[in-house]
């Protein structure tokens, strides 16, 4: 047997890993997103569309926080843990998991003071209501910065389950039962300030049980061995991380935060609900990068070019294929979906219509990011995120003043398909693959574009 037969087996045995794998966690990933959908979509029937924006206007803001605060280093973890064990580097490995903790906590905690004494200083500004979110939503950031980092521990473990449940299942599903017990069993209505005060117990105790799992988990060589630092290594691969982890939560939710902060926290809810229900477009792609991500990088290492084409390709139809069913069903559907909540949410038909479309394309072209970042081109990819994020921001601020939420819809989608263009051009130049579902047209493409390239 030939050395090329033999590399193009174990091409497609790679291939199909990342499919049967792809599978199991997106079994999983419906699973947890089961939870969380639910948990989001029933609060919002439970305490109406007014205060269910109050509550989403100020959980963007501290979502955006606390991927600030984690400073990358809950994607981070995910390259040192299992390099340093397969090297057996355990000093490192303790070393690592203090350092990012211990910054993560630090940075959190100048966000409680600093958010505090803003909110504090210009509470004429506030409703009381949001301003009681927001002061009790800031004690969140170093909490779920805290929480993403210990996920991220558990899953350079190996722990991909045991990551997950707390921090899917176990927080949002606490939330979702304290909120109703709130709803049902107190005389006074259920207000944005305690549906956060559910979310911060809810989110502690994920913490607590991620916690433990990583006390179940961890090699008790770890335990025993000297920290040792490589200090500038982690920084320096961090920052564009948290560069681009910040840049896609603003992304996302830069719609929400400037109908809150242009007043209109009620069509801030809405909007904050449509998007959340189009994001189940991006399960199939979470799914799939569980394992996408890792056989990228090895893939790349061994310069094995062909069988990471088709892992690209193949992997961008498969999640176009699946998005596209859900997003179907949803635009259809879309309607009684949002009238369910209330016959205000119903205004957020046509914006849910747009992101799904938004959505559908952005599967069309596969896990850009992760082929950015696994290639050893994440600077690259954080300034591209950059550039979509501001462009999201301005189109919003133009949009939003003619059209309100939809408006935000159409910067979202605008931003999100340039963003997605952007990369593929960069990868289509700078490594040499037909990005998404375009590898589908092979060699014909590819001579096309021999010119620009």
């Amino acid at each position: 047997m030939t050395s090329e037969v033999v590399d193009q087996d174990l091409g497609s045995a790679r291939i199909r890993r990342v499919a049967l794998g792809g599978v199991t966690a997106f079994v999983i990933f419906v699973a947890c997103a089961g939870v969380t959908a639910c948990s989001q979509l029933l609060i919002a029937r439970l305490v109406g569309a007014d205060t269910y924006g109050v509550y989403a206007y100020v959980t963007a803001w501290i979502t955006i926080l606390a991927y600030f605060s984690a400073l990358g280093f809950d994607i981070a973890l995910l390259r040192f843990l299992p390099a340093y064990q397969t090297k057996g580097a355990w000093g490192l490995a303790r070393g690592v998991i203090r350092y990012t903790e211990q910054r993560a906590l630090a940075v959190g905690i100048l966000v409680i003071l600093a958010g505090t004494s803003i909110i504090l200083v210009w509470s004429r500004h506030f409703t009381p209501e949001l301003r009681n979110t927001f002061l009790i939503g800031f004690v969140l950031v170093p909490v779920w910065a805290l929480l993403w980092i210990r996920c991220a521990i558990v899953r350079g473990f190996g722990g991909v389950v045991l990551a997950l449940a707390p921090d899917k299942i176990a927080r949002d599903g606490l939330l979702l039962i304290l909120v109703v017990l709130a709803h049902f069993g107190l005389s006074r209505h259920t207000d944005a300030p305690l549906v956060m005060m559910a979310t911060l117990v809810g989110s502690t105790v994920a913490l607590g049980l991620v916690s433990l799992a990583i006390r179940r988990l961890r090699p008790d060589v770890i335990t025993h061995s000297p920290p040792e630092y490589a200090a500038s290594i982690w920084c320096h691969t961090a920052v564009p991380l948290v560069v681009i982890t910040a840049a896609e939560a603003l992304l996302n939710r830069t719609g929400v935060v400037l109908l809150g902060w242009f007043g209109e926290t009620k069509d801030a809810g809405i909007y904050s609900l449509a998007f959340n229900i189009s994001f189940l477009v991006v399960l199939p792609r979470a799914a799939i990068n569980t394992l996408f991500a890792p056989t990228i990088s090895s893939l790349f290492t061994r310069n094995d070019r062909a069988t990471l084409q088709a892992l690209v390709t193949k992997s961008a139809s498969w999640t176009l294929c699946a998005a596209g069913c859900i997003a179907l069903a949803l635009a259809v559907l879309a309607e009684p979906i949002l009238t369910w909540f209330g016959k205000d949410f119903a205004n957020g038909v046509l914006a849910l219509r747009i992101l799904l479309v938004g959505q559908v394309i952005a599967a069309s072209y596969g896990s850009q990011l992760y082929v950015m970042t696994m290639t050893e081109h994440e600077r690259s990819a954080a300034a591209l995120l950059i550039l979509s994020a501001a462009v999201n921001v301005v189109a919003s601020m133009f949009f939003i003043s003619i059209l309100g939420l939809t408006g935000a819809a159409i910067a979202t989608t605008i931003a999100l398909i340039i963003w997605n263009i952007a990369m593929a051009l960069f990868i289509s130049r700078h490594l040499r693959l037909l990005p998404g579902i375009f590898g589908m047209f092979g060699s014909r493409l590819r001579r096309s574009l021999a010119p620009r390239l």
